[in-house]
């Protein structure tokens, strides 16, 4: 697939607002356009409006008048010259090929005179049709002839939305989905979205969050349900709901909702029933039971497959499936002061000895780790106990642990540490991406696969980031083959996304291929977790809220030791839950990867590494690492000013240098916290002493008091200043006395939601430079009422020309409650991080 790329330098283009993502068709440069050779007929062997294979030819017209410029027309009836043919194997009559194809599967050929698209079935020709416009969009003339199959019967993504319009763990505007607990009447937008899904492959939706609202079976939203389901069937995308468990209770007005009463079993089968009458092809229903506070069948001491097959059962005669999460634990009883208690043993407990419970329409949902979508899992060995169950991957899109798009972080690496393990079950090969997803390892083929958790809003972007988008190609791409190398992958989303430009495509590949180590450098490394705030935003760094909680995410970090000991032989047996040839990998510190030593080992800060530093040492280093990785893609984006569009240009500038920011944020408060609580000092001097900084509190202070802050390590001093009131205008000013020369100047605060305070920095009364505390409405991280790891953030000026005894102050004017808060300035000479 990789042919003759034609990489000319575009020019400077009209702004766009990333709405197309990479699906934007831009005309290739004049000396591509001479190259191509497309026949002048696209022929779409169905007329139907709502087929996929109408839509593949309407897409197909679209496609080459953007990226080449020329108006083919479109007919449905075949003629034997020249032509772009897309139809499926039943309708398609001109091959003379014998074509192996699975359910989705297309074949592509671009040689002779006809371009051949036909697929398995009509998603299938779409998807061929998409393919063969990246082609061409990337200016990749090759011909081929070849068919490809997914690997995968289940591709499927998740949206958490919820019924008011709001989206759980959302970072990019409210619902295209939902609105005032009824579904939209405008489906633009979700027409616009089942496009993207279905270019990359994606066959299935669910909408609404897993935590479900039961007023999404309400007569009126039935009906909405079934005018999305239109809007999205021309794309091969099929919808599915999440229901909520309680519903014939809460909703529909019975006694109970017992999987096994009756009276509760037949209404959900009338339920359903009514549900198919309005979206005939329903994929099926997602059900989150019995875990974080969600009703269940457990309530009623019946088991999980209890549950699950009733729902199973309903659908079964309109062939839907169920997706049923293994997301199961125990967060109000957990005691981290029971050495053996571990929330990472939950998921096998539960569905272990149900293997062979499970009804063949069910799909047990697993997360990749055991936990929750942290920076660093190990596999979750649910998949090895679901032999006779079949069982789909659950990935997250939606940044919710790793920087919730406001952070650079692309997630495939990530991914491939999962998707390529070895479970070795029983001994034998049981890769999780080409044996156990692929349902080839238990003979469970047409019923396994994927879903990711990915939370578009109504922001243009979709994501939020125009760089995010990376992730919801790529899991698109590896869905369908979860060997598909993450670097190409990249490259093909950045030349569809910005262009042919070889600069673009190399700081782009770059940066993104850097961006997960960094994050997982300056947030929680050797597997101890992101070390976030997870009774809260799961943004900023809050390392302590991680224990003395039941919620099990614990790191049992004290004076002298950090780790939580899985072991079998000492502590609490997870590493037994997998097959034995793992567990004897991890049981023993020796031989468990470093990169998951605090995950499976409880060691001293004094445990020496491979590397021959210490635990403690390797914290302070990595996350000094990470942060200097993060200063860095600033500066890279930069260089890419005048190859792309400025508007798309200047927003990921602005996430950059906010990123760049908040790693800081990170790095400190990470590092601070394990000092203080270690004791042990850092050997390069760097934790603690800040030889360019000028601490708020220190400084001559008009309007301002000095406070404390929680958690302690976001604030670097450990204290921070805040205006007097809510009105009044207030300052910090301070002498310098650093040697005369040009310094970037880097103002740390704390920007709150309910208000926008202004700034405005000064150099001996001349004004450096003015903000506003605004990033709420730029940035769509979880919001925060608090000075804490989350409303941390940095502003740098740079290029200011200093002297020694010049005066520098910050003016500011509080605003709602956002009390201009600052933690310090940092005088920097230039290419120094702080």
């Amino acid at each position: 697939m990789r042919g003759l790329w034609f990489l000319a330098t575009i020019g400077l283009v009209v702004a766009e607002d990333g709405l197309n993502g990479w699906l934007r068709y831009a005309r290739l440069p004049c000396d591509a356009v001479k190259q191509a050779k497309v026949p002048a007929t696209i022929i779409a062997l169905n007329a139907t409006e709502s087929s996929p294979v109408y839509t593949a030819g309407q897409e197909l017209q679209k496609g080459i008048r953007g990226i080449l410029g020329k108006a083919l027309e479109v007919t449905h009836e075949t003629s034997d010259g020249p032509s772009i043919v897309v139809g499926t194997l039943d309708t398609f009559n001109g091959s003379g090929t014998t074509l192996e194809l699975e359910e989705d599967g297309f074949w592509l050929s671009t040689k002779g005179d006809t371009v051949e698209i036909i697929g398995q079935n009509e998603r299938g020709a779409l998807y061929g049709a998409f393919e063969y416009l990246s082609m061409l969009a990337q200016a990749n003339f090759t011909e081929v002839a070849y068919a490809t199959n997914p690997s995968a019967a289940i591709r499927w993504v998740n949206q958490w939305d919820n019924m008011d319009g709001t989206i759980e763990r959302g970072y990019a505007g409210l619902s295209i989905f939902f609105k005032n607990n009824v579904t939209v009447s405008n489906v633009t937008r979700i027409e616009q979205y089942a496009r993207l899904l279905a270019s990359i492959r994606v066959n299935g939706i669910v909408i609404n969050n897993v935590n479900a609202n039961p007023i999404i079976l309400s007569d009126e939203n039935m009906a909405g349900l079934g005018k999305i389901a239109d809007a999205m069937r021309p794309w091969g995308v099929k919808l599915g709901i999440s229901l909520n468990f309680a519903s014939p209770q809460t909703f529909g007005g019975l006694a109970s909702f017992d999987p096994l009463d009756e009276t509760v079993i037949a209404w959900w089968n009338s339920t359903t029933d009514k549900l198919y009458e309005h979206v005939p092809d329903l994929a099926g229903f997602l059900v989150k039971a019995n875990s974080e506070g969600q009703p269940g069948p457990i309530t009623y001491n019946r088991t999980l497959s209890d549950g699950a097959n009733m729902f199973a059962k309903a659908v079964k005669p309109h062939g839907g499936i169920i997706m049923f999460r293994a997301f199961v634990y125990d967060y109000q009883n957990l005691n981290e002061s029971n050495w053996k208690d571990d929330r990472a043993n939950a998921a096998v407990d539960f569905f272990r000895e149900l293997d062979d419970k499970f009804d063949d329409n069910v799909v047990v949902q697993v997360k990749y780790g055991p936990i929750d979508f942290q920076v660093r899992e190990p596999t979750s060995p649910l998949f090895a106990h679901l032999k006779q169950t079949a069982s789909a991957i659950e990935l997250q899109v939606a940044q919710e642990y790793l920087g919730q798009q406001c952070h650079l972080v692309y997630l495939p690496p990530l991914w491939k540490t999962v998707l390529n393990f070895d479970l070795r079950v029983d001994g034998e090969k049981s890769v999780i991406g080409t044996d156990i997803l692929s349902g080839k390892r238990f003979d469970k083929k047409g019923l396994t696969g994927y879903a990711a958790v990915v939370n578009v809003g109504q922001n243009a972007t979709w994501l939020g980031s125009h760089l995010a988008m990376s992730n919801l190609y790529a899991y698109g791409r590896l869905a369908w083959d979860p060997t598909d190398d993450e670097v190409a992958i990249l490259e093909d989303w950045t030349r569809l996304t910005f262009g042919l430009d070889d600069t673009v495509r190399e700081t782009i590949t770059r940066m993104s291929m850097a961006s997960w180590p960094a994050y997982e450098n300056y947030t929680g490394n050797l597997g101890i977790q992101t070390l976030t705030d997870i009774t809260g935003p799961h943004y900023g760094p809050n390392p302590q809220s991680m224990d003395n909680n039941p919620w099990g995410q614990w790191t049992r970090a004290d004076a002298d030791s950090i780790g939580m000991d899985r072991t079998v032989s000492n502590g609490t047996g997870y590493a037994g839950q997998y097959p034995p040839e793992i567990t004897a990998l991890y049981e023993d510190v020796e031989t468990t990867p470093e990169e998951l030593l605090l995950w499976f080992h409880h060691v001293p800060y004094t445990h020496v590494l491979k590397s021959g530093k210490t635990v403690i040492q390797h914290f302070y280093d990595a996350h000094y690492a990470g942060a200097e990785t993060a200063a860095t893609f600033p500066q890279q984006w930069a260089k890419l000013q005048g190859l792309m569009d400025q508007q798309r240009f200047e927003e990921t500038a602005f996430r950059l240098t906010y990123q760049a920011g908040h790693a800081i944020v990170w790095r400190d408060s990470i590092a601070q916290f394990y000092h203080n609580i270690s004791g042990i000092a850092d050997a390069q001097g760097r934790v603690g002493n800040h030889p360019w900084r000028i601490e708020a509190e220190t400084m001559e202070l008009d309007g301002y008091k000095v406070t404390a802050v929680t958690p302690f390590e976001v604030a670097s001093g450990l204290q921070i200043v805040q205006t007097i009131d809510n009105s009044s205008a207030a300052s910090v000013s301070t002498t310098l006395n650093f040697p005369k020369g040009v310094y970037d100047v880097a103002v740390a605060y704390y920007d709150l939601y309910e208000g926008k305070a202004s700034y405005e920095l000064f150099l001996n009364n001349a004004s450096i430079g003015a903000w506003v505390g605004d990033n709420e409405d730029k940035l769509g991280f979880t919001l925060t009422r608090g000075i804490d790891g989350h409303s941390a953030t940095r502003v740098t000026f740079p290029g200011v020309a200093i002297a020694e005894g010049d005066v520098l102050r910050v003016a500011t004017t509080p605003n709602g409650r956002e009390t201009a808060p600052l933690d310090y300035v940092a005088v920097l000479p230039q290419g120094v991080v702080d």
